[in-house]
């Protein structure tokens, strides 16, 4: 040890508290709890779905969002939690939330599952520039429903339904906020 420089032994602490500190600090930001439910969901999506193993294998990503939250009474809102993943692999954690106004009364639960057809629309998604616009719309997840599917814009979308009974189902101006882990 007497022949060991003092800044030798401080670059090596610092290095190993950062090292610390980086590594709690990813364990701290994933959610156990929402992995659980996002896999849980995925799994329903393929249950009610087989044809959709082809796409998760093909797409270069995918958001699932395991329960969306809608209401509305001529004023709407709906707001879910999910995770992205850059094929298999959990990147990180995405909010949606929607706002419409119009003819809408009612109140559902559903999932959520957006495709990424190409390595430029998922980290446009990444990035925050993606918002669906009205022109954008949902599949909802029956058998046999993935082989009429198509990309939109990079995207394509699929719900099922959770719970709930509501007159209009669009993702039309739903914005999503990334985090990455």
């Amino acid at each position: 040890m007497k022949n060991i420089p003092n800044y030798f032994i401080t670059a090596l602490l610092v290095a190993g508290f950062a090292a610390s500190a980086l590594a709690g600090n990813e364990t701290n930001n994933k959610n156990p709890e929402l992995t659980s439910k996002t896999t849980e969901a995925k799994a329903a999506f393929l249950k009610q779905e087989e044809d959709l193993k082809a796409i998760f294998d093909k797409s270069a990503g995918y958001a699932l969002f395991p329960t969306v939250a809608k209401g509305g009474l001529g004023v709407g809102a709906a707001r879910g939690t999910g995770q992205v993943f850059e094929k298999d692999k959990v990147t990180g954690e995405a909010t949606l939330t929607q706002v419409s106004v119009g003819f809408q009364a009612g109140g559902q639960a559903y999932s959520e599952l957006i495709f990424f057809e190409d390595q430029t629309s998922l980290d446009n998604f990444r990035k925050g520039n993606f918002e669906f616009s009205a022109q954008v719309s949902a599949v909802a997840a029956t058998a046999g429903a993935s082989k009429n599917a198509k990309y939109e814009k990079g995207v394509m979308v699929f719900t099922l339904a959770k719970g709930g009974l509501m007159y209009e189902a669009s993702v039309g101006g739903q914005k999503f906020k990334y985090d990455p882990y």
